[in-house]
């Protein structure tokens, strides 16, 4: 059973949603954000990334100013929130491609017990951070990115709503588009809520971060509350669910600083003892998995595991990012730890390859690899075993918007 609830979103005034909503924080640079939301006041990126509007010589807190910020819309009514509580739909269309997600609130507990179940680590700079500015703001300001095995019986529930008037409707920057219906109907609420409730797991897609935070304020707020019940909107996580047959996993991409005093030709000498090397002299080949394709120098080269080099029936061992790890990464490179290590960049497949050659013809980097997207099948079969993916192993485009909805937990 999986508790999905409605909610009484925090949410942009209709004309003003195109201006609010941003990326989420944690895909774009200090300086990405800045350039982003410098000519424009009404970003989320305002409370979402608040240090872009602090001097580098500041000392005040960042989470202070996303309260400051926070506050300011929605005074200025900005920002309003829903008089009851509602559901969603969000569907976003990139290209000729469509996913329709349902927003509403699911259980930390259930988060803490393992029905929600996710497949990458979190890191504790990373979760203290999102734990402290959730803290700090009282509100979760950008959703978590959750799937499901797909229902018939809730499709059927979001094409009816979907057929009716959108409540926002607009195309972001690069050329997403994001439309919104606000489910109010009790018959239509109650039917996707007793609809989850038959749903035995959820997977984290993205956001593992915001749901570890999520989870910890909650826990925070549990024990220093007297008259806990259980009913506090801090028990529950903003979330959007998506059907696991609408979602794309783009790959993620690895960039190298240096060869790890290897020359050119001693590198490709350790890589063809693992892999079957081929130059790629005319336009690339289609890839399938276990199909690695790197550029060094200029050049770009077809790498595929050698028979044997793993374990096949490994749930982690198979995976394309982890034989890349295991064969080439930590033996050849000295990439002993990805998480830390910072000879090694990552780059999402959205920036395509065209970014990689980008990356080493500039000198920055010696070598770059592109990969082979992992599947939602093996996401689902990971997380299901109770196992953690290598870091950085799927790259979920497009990504969900901060600032269209916002979860306030008082």
């Amino acid at each position: 059973m999986s508790a999905v609830v409605p909610f009484r979103a925090l949410r942009p005034q209709k004309d003003l949603v195109k201006a609010v909503a941003s990326l989420p924080y944690d895909v774009l640079s200090l300086e990405e954000a800045k350039m982003i939301a410098g000519g424009n006041p009404l970003s989320f990126l305002h409370v979402e990334k608040s240090e872009i509007d602090l001097p580098s010589a500041s000392d005040e807190n960042p989470h202070d100013v996303a309260v400051r910020n926070l506050k300011n819309m929605m005074n200025d009514s900005t920002l309003f929130q829903e008089e009851k509580d509602c559901f969603y739909i969000y569907r976003q269309k990139m290209q000729d491609r469509e996913q329709y997600g349902v927003v509403g609130c699911v259980s930390c507990a259930e988060y803490e017990s393992g029905r929600i179940k996710k497949h990458e680590m979190t890191t504790a700079d990373k979760e203290k951070d999102r734990t402290d500015h959730v803290g700090a703001v009282n509100a979760q300001t950008g959703p978590v990115f959750l799937t499901y095995k797909a229902l018939t019986s809730v499709d059927r529930i979001v094409a009816q709503v979907a057929a009716g008037d959108a409540e926002y409707d607009f195309v972001s920057d690069d050329g997403i588009m994001h439309t919104v219906w606000v489910i109010r109907n009790e018959a239509h609420i109650n039917a996707l809520t007793a609809r989850f409730a038959d749903v035995e797991n959820l997977y984290i897609a993205d956001g593992h971060h915001r749901a570890a935070a999520a989870a910890a304020v909650a826990r925070i707020r549990r024990g220093s509350n007297p008259a806990h019940t259980g009913d506090e909107a801090y028990n529950y996580m903003l979330a959007v669910l998506f059907p696991d047959n609408q979602l794309h996993i783009m790959e993620y991409n690895r960039v190298v600083k240096d060869l790890h005093g290897l020359s050119d030709e001693a590198f490709l000498s350790r890589i063809g003892r693992q892999f079957q090397v081929s130059r790629l002299d005319r336009e690339r080949l289609p890839r399938g998995f276990h199909d690695v394709d790197m550029y060094l120098s200029g050049q770009w080269y077809r790498l595929r595991p050698n028979e044997g080099s793993f374990d096949d029936g490994d749930l982690i061992g198979r995976l394309d990012v982890n034989i890349l790890l295991s064969n080439l990464l930590q033996p050849i490179l000295g990439i002993q730890n990805p998480r830390t290590d910072q000879r090694i960049a990552y780059v999402g497949g959205a920036r395509g390859t065209a970014e990689l050659e980008k990356l080493v013809d500039s000198g920055a980097y010696a070598v770059a690899f592109a990969l082979f997207p992992t599947s939602m099948e093996q996401l689902i079969a990971v997380a299901d075993a109770g196992m953690i993916m290598p870091p950085k192993s799927t790259w979920f485009e497009p990504k969900l918007r901060s600032g269209i909805f916002v979860h306030l937990l008082s």
